[in-house]
């Protein structure tokens, strides 16, 4: 009846009407002087920056990781991401996903949303499942170590 994507089976769509974007996804771990507050203006700051640029995103952040996923064109991304990996508030950057092709937005409103995440283990664990890349794998694990090791509050570079 629908596919995954809730559009009906055998339905044709116009292709040429569809933009060309670009995504990318990836998790990381926040530094040490990170807060509830500096995230607050990372996503304020992405707000402002995203909207001029053609990006729309959204930022997951919760025990000291970020997981976020953006989209838009594909010069755009490719300077967010050699941002994303110059910025000091994070490290163990793992790319999860990068691609481009010609879809609808999956946020079109959201120069930037931020979604809390009381638990986001449950990503990691899937994420580190098909990591292929020996890098990501060794972050991954560094970082769900890192849930094992205490409060999830304080997770840091320790």
């Amino acid at each position: 009846m629908f596919d995954e994507f809730g559009i009906p089976r055998g339905a044709e769509l116009d292709d040429t009407a569809l933009p060309p974007l670009y995504h990318y996804v990836y998790c990381s771990r926040a530094a040490d002087s990170v807060d509830d507050a500096e995230v607050n203006r990372i996503v304020e700051s992405a707000q402002r920056n995203n909207l001029a640029r053609g990006i729309t995103g959204v930022l997951v952040y919760g025990s000291g990781v970020f997981f976020q996923w953006v989209e838009g064109p594909a010069a755009q991304i490719q300077k967010l991401i050699a941002n994303l990996h110059r910025d000091p508030r994070h490290y163990d950057i793992v790319s999860l996903s990068q691609s481009e092709e010609e879809r609808e937005r999956l946020y079109p409103n959201w120069e930037m949303e931020k979604v809390e995440a009381e638990d986001i283990r449950v990503v990691l664990q899937d994420a580190l499942e098909s990591a292929e890349d020996e890098n990501n794998i060794s972050a991954l694990r560094r970082i769900i170590e890192h849930f094992a090791s205490g409060p999830l509050n304080s997770l840091g570079r320790g």
